[in-house]
C-alpha cells in the first residue's frame, strides 16, 4: 500500500463513515463529502428516530399488559398514562443530532477531513464539491466510494405536504397528534410506523395491496403480527391497492383502485425508497446502474468503474444500515489491501421493529417451501415459555432450520419482544456454521427468552 493513499467519500451515512474509519485505520487520506449531516438518513431521518419513536411505543406496550400481570395503573393504563407526540418527536429529534454529533467527532479525532457540500465525479479519480459555504472544491482520489443513500418514494397521485401527508421522514415534524392516521403501504416500514402509532394510542388504518402484510417476511411471523395488531384495533385493508391520496382542509382521503375511499387526519406513505443516484456524474466515469438506478456493486463493493465503489442503499443491495456499514468496510479492505471477504448476504440479521417484533437470519421458509434449500425446521411457541408466561407474553415464537445429516444451522426466525437481541445466538451459529447441537448445548438461563432457542435446537437432535 501506498504511504498516503486517497480516497473520498461521497456521503456520511453508516456506508460512507464505517469506511472512512477503516480507511484512516489503514493509513489513507480520507476526505468525507457530506450533504446532510453525518450519519445520514440512517441517523437523522430513518433508523435512529424511527427506532427513537418505537422506544416510546414499547413502553406503552409493556404498560398495555401491566392489569394481566397484576399492577394498577390508577383507572387503568389507558388513564394512567398520556402520549404527548409532541415531546416524544422532540427527544427524537434531540437523539438523532446527539448521534450524529458523535460520529462527527469521531471522524474528526480519527484525521478524517469533512467537507459540507454536494460530491459528484469528475471522471473515475476526480470528485468535485459544490461546498455548502459556496463555491467548489476539486478532490483527487486514489479511490472514490458512492454512499449517497435512498429517499422516500412517492407517486404523482400521492404528493406528501409535509403536514397531513407525510413521508416517513416528515413525522416527526407533526406539531399535533393524529386523531385518525392511515398508512398507505404494508412492508417493514409501513408496519413499524402503523405498530408504533397503534401502540402511542392513535387509531390506524393500514392499506395494504398484497394478501398479508409484510410479504417479505416470513408468512407465519407475518400472520402473528396481523392478528396482534388487528386484534389492537388496527383496520388492515388487505388486497386494496392506493390510487391516489389527497387533503381538503385538515382531512386527507385515500382513494383506492376500486373506488372506495379512507378519511382521516394524517396519511404517511410507506411505498418504498430511490436510489439518490442522479447529478453524481455517475455515466461520465463510467459507472453503471441499473434500471431502477441503482449503482451496481460486485461482492466487494466494486462499481464498473476502476477505483470506484459503491455501498448503501443507492446500490439495492440490501436496505439495511448494518449492510450498507459492511460494504463500506469491505470495500476499504479491499482497495487498501487488508484481508476481506465478499459480503455474504446469507449471514444478514434483520428485525422487523413492530409488536411484537420479527427477526431473522439465514435462509427462509419460503426458500425451503421452494425446494431451493434443503432443511429441517422446528417451530416453538413463546406461549410455553416460562420466563414468556411471567411477563404476560403469549404472541410470538423460534423458529429455527438446520441441514438434514449434518445438523447445520442455516437460518431462523424469532418473533416477540425483543427479537431483535434473541436473534444474535442464531446469527452466530449461521456465520460460524454451527450444528443444531452446538446450539443447544450452550448454557441458557434459566428461566429466559433465549430457553426457548436452545429448546428448538434440542428438538433438531439427529434430524
Amino acid at each position: 500500500m501506498a504511504a498516503m493513499e486517497r480516497v473520498v467519500i461521497i456521503g456520511g451515512g453508516p456506508g460512507g463513515y464505517e469506511s472512512a474509519l477503516v480507511a484512516s485505520q489503514l493509513g489513507a487520506q480520507v476526505t468525507v463529502v457530506d450533504t446532510d449531516g453525518l450519519g445520514g438518513s440512517a441517523v437523522l431521518t430513518d433508523c435512529v428516530p424511527s427506532k427513537t419513536l418505537i422506544a416510546a411505543a414499547e413502553l406503552m406496550t409493556e404498560v398495555s399488559r401491566a392489569e394481566d400481570i397484576g399492577l394498577s395503573l390508577h383507572d387503568g393504563p389507558s388513564e394512567g398514562i398520556h402520549v404527548d407526540l409532541m415531546q416524544v418527536n422532540k427527544r427524537v429529534k434531540a437523539l438523532a443530532q446527539a448521534q450524529s454529533d458523535d460520529i462527527e467527532s469521531r471522524l474528526g479525532r480519527n484525521g478524517i477531513a469533512i467537507l459540507r457540500g454536494r460530491g459528484r465525479l469528475d471522471g473515475p479519480g476526480r470528485v468535485v464539491a459544490e461546498l455548502a459555504s459556496g463555491g467548489t472544491e476539486t478532490l483527487e482520489a486514489d479511490a472514490v466510494l458512492l454512499a449517497t443513500g435512498a429517499s422516500p418514494r412517492t407517486l404523482p397521485s400521492a404528493q406528501p405536504d409535509g403536514e397531513r401527508i407525510l413521508t416517513w421522514e416528515q413525522v416527526y415534524d407533526l406539531d399535533e397528534t393524529p386523531t385518525e392516521l392511515i398508512v398507505v403501504g404494508s412492508g417493514v416500514t409501513g408496519l413499524e410506523f402503523a405498530s408504533a402509532y397503534l401502540a402511542l394510542g392513535i387509531p390506524v388504518t393500514l392499506v395494504s395491496s398484497r394478501d398479508r402484510v409484510l410479504p417479505g417476511e416470513d408468512a407465519d411471523a407475518a400472520g402473528v403480527l396481523e392478528d396482534v395488531v388487528t386484534r389492537k384495533g388496527m383496520t388492515v385493508l388487505g388486497r386494496s391497492r392506493m390510487q391516489s391520496v389527497g387533503r381538503e382542509g385538515n382531512a386527507v382521503t385515500v382513494t383506492l383502485t376500486d373506488g372506495r375511499t379512507v378519511t382521516g387526519s394524517h396519511c404517511i406513505l410507506a411505498l418504498g425508497s430511490v436510489p439518490n443516484t442522479e447529478d453524481l456524474g455517475l455515466a461520465g466515469a463510467g459507472v453503471e446502474v441499473d434500471e431502477g438506478g441503482f449503482i451496481r456493486v460486485d461482492k466487494v463493493s466494486r462499481t464498473s468503474a476502476r477505483g470506484v465503489y459503491a455501498a448503501g442503499d443507492c446500490t439495492g443491495v440490501l436496505m439495511l444500515a448494518s449492510v450498507a456499514a459492511m460494504q463500506g468496510r469491505i470495500a476499504m479492505w479491499h482497495f487498501l489491501g487488508d484481508a476481506v471477504a465478499p459480503l455474504d448476504l446469507r449471514k444478514v440479521a434483520s428485525n422487523v421493529f413492530t409488536a411484537p417484533e420479527i427477526a431473522t437470519v439465514g435462509c427462509s421458509q419460503r426458500a425451503i417451501d421452494d425446494g431451493d434449500v434443503v432443511a429441517e425446521s422446528v417451530t416453538l411457541a413463546l406461549a410455553g415459555n416460562p420466563r414468556a408466561k411471567m411477563q404476560g407474553v403469549s404472541d410470538g415464537f423460534v423458529k429455527l432450520f438446520c441441514r438434514p445429516g449434518t445438523g447445520t444451522v442455516v437460518g431462523g426466525v424469532v418473533v416477540g419482544p425483543r427479537a431483535s437481541e434473541l436473534i444474535h445466538p442464531v446469527s452466530i451459529a449461521v456465520a460460524e456454521s454451527l450444528t443444531a447441537d452446538d446450539l443447544a448445548q450452550a448454557f441458557t438461563v434459566y428461566p429466559s427468552v433465549s430457553g426457548s432457542i436452545a429448546e428448538a435446537a434440542r428438538r433438531l437432535h439427529g434430524v
